[in-house]
């Protein structure tokens, strides 16, 4: 076994360091990846990224769901929402995530991107899973017109909250594809010693991340150090658990891409010594489940 993959997360890099960000984790060539979202960096991500992705010939996911300013005004002006649905800054109608796809690829420099995430379906007004129909309906479409490599669902409560689950969101994609096929292939969502409850849940081969494994689809692990507050919050002795030979911030790490099921973890990192570091551990051996389990428990008795 081996551990997670590391990507570039983009939603906390400052805007002055994107670019050697995206050099550092274009040199792990075989596991590279960038993950951003069209309201990311006040809605400058993607275009920031475009000459960087194209220079280093990077796999890209990014997501529909929040509108940035500018996309919500670009889209009221285009007839593609009203301007109640606008100020509301959250859409995933058939109609947005088809104008968000392709400005998406504008904004990216692709004419196909890797992975298309739904952003925060929960957020959505009544039934996340009958805006999720819309979108996947449209998602699919973009998928069929080779728009789209797959699709998934990117949520930060969705999981715990009981608002979205593996099993309906497998369902419904079967449902929109008609036939079987269907492109949805990837979850996302905070994995961390703090956001815990979906990597308990894995150790013991249960909830999304152990279902979407089940299903072979990839889990995107964000928010491995909790925003950056976990190192301050973990202690010394906590980290010596995992492994004494690493740092508070590089034991957290590896806790995360050590959790079973989950592929690829994304990380935000606008200083390259963290990065550095963060790499390094990334080519480790995985920790033992029981050490896993052994560490969450003691969180969860504090």
């Amino acid at each position: 076994m081996s551990v997670a993959d590391l990507g570039l997360g983009t939603y906390r890099v400052r805007p002055e360091a994107l670019s050697e960000a995206v050099r550092l984790a274009s040199l792990d060539v075989e596991t590279a990846w960038v993950d951003t979202a069209p309201n990311y960096l006040d809605g400058g991500a993607q275009t920031r990224l475009r000459p960087l992705l194209s220079e280093y010939g990077l796999p890209v996911s990014t997501k529909v769901g929040f509108l940035s300013r500018a996309a919500a005004a670009a889209a009221v002006t285009a007839g593609v929402l009203s301007e109640k649905i606008a100020e509301r800054g959250h859409c995933l109608t058939d109609a947005y995530v088809h104008w968000q796809c392709a400005r998406n690829r504008v904004e990216l420099g692709r004419d196909r991107v890797d992975v298309v995430f739904t952003h925060n379906p929960e957020r959505a007004p009544g039934d996340a899973y009958a805006s999720l129909r819309e979108a996947f309906t449209a998602l699919e479409a973009e998928a069929e017109a080779g728009a789209l490599g797959t699709y998934g669902v990117a949520t930060w409560h969705g999981f715990d909250s009981g608002a979205l689950s593996v099993p309906e969101l497998d369902r419904l994609a079967d449902e929109v594809r008609r036939g079987g096929g269907h492109r949805l292939r990837a979850i996302q969502l905070p994995v961390s010693l703090v956001s815990a409850t979906a990597f308990m849940q894995a150790l013991d081969g249960e909830g999304p991340i152990a279902e979407a494994a089940a299903r072979g689809w990839e889990v995107y692990a964000s928010a491995p150090l909790f925003g950056g507050e976990l190192p301050e919050l973990a202690t010394r002795e906590l980290a010596d658990l995992l492994d004494p030979r690493l740092s508070v911030a590089q034991a957290c790490l590896l806790a995360v891409a050590s959790c079973p099921g989950v592929t690829r973890v994304l990380l935000s990192a606008s200083n390259p010594a963290h990065w550095e570091e963060a790499r390094a551990v990334f080519s480790m051996p995985p920790l033992p489940v029981s050490t896993l389990r052994k560490v969450l428990d003691v969180l969860a008795s504090d």
